[in-house]
This record gives C-alpha cells, structure tokens and sequence, in this order.
C-alpha cells in the first residue's frame, strides 16, 4: 500500500514527537514508530534536563555552554552547545506549561540537582542544573509531549518498522516500511523525511537501550550514500546493574550516591578530585575498570559497589523510586541497606548521520540533502563531542526537534512533490523473500547477533588498542559475510519477530564496521574513545570530525574541521 503525507517522520520519541508538534498545522504530518509511541525509549531516561536556571545555586548559560564543550573532550562544535546553552531555560519552561510534572523546590520554583560533569564557575564545583520529575523525567516528558500531539490530530502509525529510505536524483522522496501486525510492506510518499530513530546500542552485549535500539535510521541513511560522522565515540554509562545493564541513573550519585571498591573506598576521589563521583561518564567507566582490572573489584570480580545506604528510606523513595524499585525487582537487594553490584554498560552514541543546527542532513562534501533531516541520538550535531554530559540529551531532544520542526514547517511548501522511482518496495520485497527462501541452517540472525555483540564488547569497548580492534574488525566483517547465507524459520506475516530481527542484524553488522574503522583509525584518547596504544589527546593531529561513507571497497574515512568559538582546548581535569 501506497500512503501520502507531506512530512513523515520516523521515530516517536521526545526529538520526532517535538518536531511533529511544530510542523503540525503547517502541513499534513505523520509520526511512524517501531513501538508503541510511548514505549519509545526516551521514556526511559531517568535523571533529568539541563538548564542554566540558577533555582538552587548561581548558575549561567556560559558555564553549561562550557561544561559541554569540556564534556565532549572539546570536540564538542562551540557554535551548537552556545545554541542549547542558551535555548535551555526556554525549553524547560515550555515544558513545564505543557504540563511536565517537575519537581518543586519550597517556594514552588522547578528543584534542581546535580549532575556529572555540570559546575559553575567554569570547573570550580558541581552545580544543581538538571530539572527533574523524580527519576522519571523521560516517561513524563514522553507522555506529555505524546498527549500533544493526539490533541493536535497528528497522524500515527504505531509498530510500523523502518526498512529503507526511498532516493530520487540525491533526493528523499519516502521510505520503506513493514507493518509488523500484517507483515505487509508499504511505502511512504511525502516531500520531508525526519529520522528520529534513536541510537544502536545494541551493537554492544550488555546496553541500558531497548532491544528495539538497533539504529534502523542511520543504518538506513548509511546505504544510501549518507556519510556518518564521529562513529567511534561510543558512551558507557559507569552504572549499569551487574550482568544486566539496566541503567541506575547518575541520579543517583546526584542524590549523594558514591561508588566504593573492594576495600569499601571512595575511589572517584583519586580520579577526579573536585567532583569525584559526579565526573564526567566517560571518566568515570575509566576509573571503574581501572579499578577492576588493579584487582579492586568486589571479590575480585568485574564490577563495583554503588552506595546509597546513607541516603536513607524516605530520600529513595521521594528522589529515586524508580531506581530503588528496579534494584530490588532484578537484584533483590534493598538499596537502603545494601549496595548495588554496578558495572559499565553502553549507554549513548555520540556519533551519527551528520546535520546542520536546523537538522537538514549533510551528504558527501556537506552538501544539503534535499528532503531529509534528522534529530535526537540517530543525528549528529556536533553538540556532545566526545563524550555526552548528563541531562544535555532530553535537552538536545527538545531544543534540536524543535528547530528542526520550524525549519521543515518553513521548507516544506517549497519542495516539490517528486514522483517516486517504479516499484519503491521492490529492492526490500527481494532481500525478505531472499530471507524466507534460505533454509535457516545456513546460520540464524540471533547467532551472528550474539557472535557481534561479543566482538565489540571485547574489541571495542572502554579501553581499545590497535591489535584488538583490528581483530574486531576482521570478525565483524566475517560475520557480515555469513550474513548473506542467513535464513528465518517463522514464514508466517503476522508478528514475526524473525524476521524483524534478521533485517535489523544487516544494519548492526554495517554500524558496527563504521564504529570498528572510524576507531582504529582515530590513534589518540579522547573522551569515550581511549586508546592505550595512544593514551594523549593529541590536538595537533586528531582535533577534526570523522566522517565515513560506505562505498563499494568498504567504509571510506575522512575529516572535517571542529568549530572553536569560546574556549580553546585546554587539559581536561576534574
């Protein structure tokens, strides 16, 4: 089936639900979601969003622009992080009179609290900057803004799975998508294409991200001839719970939460002496491996404690229920009293398909690429640099889903409709029946799946050096050999999640190779990549973008320029 829309937009998490409110009214828009739109996953964040409000504590938009830039190891481009610095206190307000339930200080103004790697004073001391709703600031934005855009009459098209874009003459024209309740293949039509499909952290074994974070829209930008850019900067949040990886917010350490090793000390305070436990994420999984792999793990073992015994019932349950609550129901342990086994988990990816501060995505040799933006954690922005600070991503969200959905309202009646190539799905239609025509004994999606994890969870993860990535490279690109042979068991059309699963491991498997080479290829540390082979930054050779495109001889790198506006790049010390 053929449908029509004037703007349709992939992804109902809080970037394509923001965009979709501007543009409504503007033109005929449509929101598709892989889930249910309120089970997008930024329903899951936790801690909060940034904003320079000074509730609590002095604070200004200079120093969170700084902390930023700071943040992101100063790869972060200076222009964009002035822009959200600035924007922010706009935002949230916005927010607020939607309805978002914040949190209340006594005299009734938005309550902030601390979070890692936001100081004042330009690095003197933590800050109170992020804007809370207990530890469910992701779930009550999600169903705010979603109950906006129900008012607003947009058109939804819930569990419909994204499988390819639709190009004409360098153009977006439409997309591919499967119906998962019918297993029926249509094809979207319209002048604007908006990505908003979230990161791909389940690349990696262990991740805080949904299962349905499988980076179908950058995967989907990155065969059709789109460049990616910054792929090997690849976040571990520092706590995970042990052998799962569901997230306990840095909430948690902004409430007064510490990590302690085996010997029961306060290890962050060898590491980052000023704000110890409130460093930034990428510093903080460093230290927490430091200390396994120094013999400090709890019982020797790969993880470390997170304490939150001293905050007491009452603070738990008022600040962190949410946390307390997935603590006992999958660890069975009661955080008043016990502490929390905790373990780095991949969490956030600061690379992506490459756009302008208005979301337009940026082809080879940045030139526009007419019809299609993107926004949120599939785009790249050069906002977070090297490493994301906490609380700047529901801020990205909501101030560059914005902009983006102004700049698609004011564009949208000056691109004209354009007949779309003969027979769209039919290149899709070939690669499913290709699926269902093998017989699954030549290999099964959720081997190579399980087989690709692994690899980039031992090659590829917070530590790297040369030989292993290499090593990880080589098994990917194996991996995606054997992918050809792969078939699905379930022929039927109705909720096959065998076939889902097998057309999002093609993509995976190229996301994860970009990641591979663009890491290998940056031979320095900075920020959330740290090579021990090259363990300085070097600003002289490494301080530019990576850009890579996949063409027929494989992923293809080169560079751009960092935009330096402020603050010249200095050590990076906390």
């Amino acid at each position: 089936m053929h449908f029509k829309h004037d703007v349709v937009i992939v992804g109902a998490g809080l970037a394509g639900l923001r965009a979709a409110i501007e543009v409504a009214g503007n033109a005929d828009v449509a929101l598709i979601s892989k889930v249910y739109p309120t089970r997008s996953h930024s329903g899951a964040a936790q801690g909060g969003i940034a904003a320079a409000l000074g509730n609590e504590e002095p604070d200004s938009w200079e120093w969170h622009m700084y902390d930023t830039v700071k943040g992101g190891d100063y790869l972060t481009d200076q222009h964009v992080a002035e822009i959200l610095a600035k924007d922010a206190p706009r935002a949230v307000y916005e927010l607020e009179h939607m309805g978002v339930p914040f949190n209340r200080t006594a005299d009734g103004k938005i309550a902030q609290r601390a979070f890692g790697g936001h100081t004042r004073d330009f690095g003197q001391a933590a800050v109170k900057r992020a804007c809370y709703a207990a530890d469910r600031s992701g779930r009550v934005m999600m169903d705010t803004l979603y109950f906006e855009a129900v008012r607003k009459g947009i058109r939804i098209y819930p569990e419909f799975q994204m499988l390819d874009l639709v190009m004409k003459d360098g153009a977006a024209v439409g997309l591919i998508a499967l119906e998962i309740a019918t297993g029926e293949v249509h094809f979207f039509h319209c002048r604007i294409v908006l990505l908003a499909t979230g990161g791909f952290g389940k690349v990696y074994k262990t991740t805080s991200n949904a299962f349905a974070s499988t980076g179908d829209g950058v995967a989907c930008a990155y065969r059709n001839g789109i460049p990616l850019e910054d792929m090997e900067f690849v976040q571990f949040h520092p706590t995970g719970l042990y052998g799962l990886g569901v997230l306990i917010s840095e909430a948690a350490r902004g409430e007064g939460g510490v990590l302690r090793n085996a010997a029961g000390e306060r290890f962050m305070e060898r590491y980052a002496p000023t704000i110890k436990d409130l460093a930034p994420r990428d510093m903080v999984s460093r230290a927490i491996f430091t200390e396994i792999r120094e013999g400090r793990g709890i019982d020797g073992r790969d993880y470390v404690h997170l304490d939150l015994t001293h905050l007491g019932e009452s603070k738990l349950k008022e600040k962190l229920s949410d946390i307390s609550s997935f603590i006992k129901i999958y660890l069975g342990l009661d955080p008043a009293k016990d502490l929390v086994p905790t373990q780095p988990t991949c969490h956030y990816m600061m690379g992506g398909i490459p756009v302008t501060i208005d979301g337009q995505v940026l082809g080879v040799g940045e030139r526009i690429v007419p019809g299609l933006y993107a926004a949120g954690e599939c785009s790249c922005i050069s906002l977070h640099g090297a490493n994301r600070l906490g609380c700047n991503s529901l801020l990205d969200l909501v101030v560059f889903g914005r902009r983006a959905g102004i700049a698609m309202a004011e564009n949208v009646r000056e691109l004209p409709w354009t007949d779309p190539p003969d027979s769209p799905e039919r290149k899709v239609l070939a690669g499913i029946e290709g699926l269902r025509g093998r017989s699954p004994g030549g290999g099964k999606a959720a081997r190579l799946r399980g087989a690709m994890q692994q690899a980039m969870t031992a090659h590829c993860s917070v530590f790297r050096d040369e030989g292993s990535l290499a090593e990880g490279l080589s098994r990917i690109r194996s991996l995606r050999e054997e992918y050809a042979g792969i078939g699905i068991d379930n022929q039927g059309k109705r909720f096959n999640s065998d076939l889902l699963e097998a057309l999002e491991l093609e993509g995976l498997l190229d996301i994860a190779e970009a990641i591979a080479v663009c890491a290998l290829a940056r031979r320095e540390s900075r920020g959330a990549h740290s090579r021990e082979d090259y363990p300085e930054r070097d600003d002289a050779r490494w301080l530019k973008h990576t850009l890579v495109l996949k063409t027929a001889n494989g992923p293809e790198v080169s560079y751009k320029p960092v935009t330096i506006t402020r603050f010249e790049p200095k050590p990076r010390a906390y």
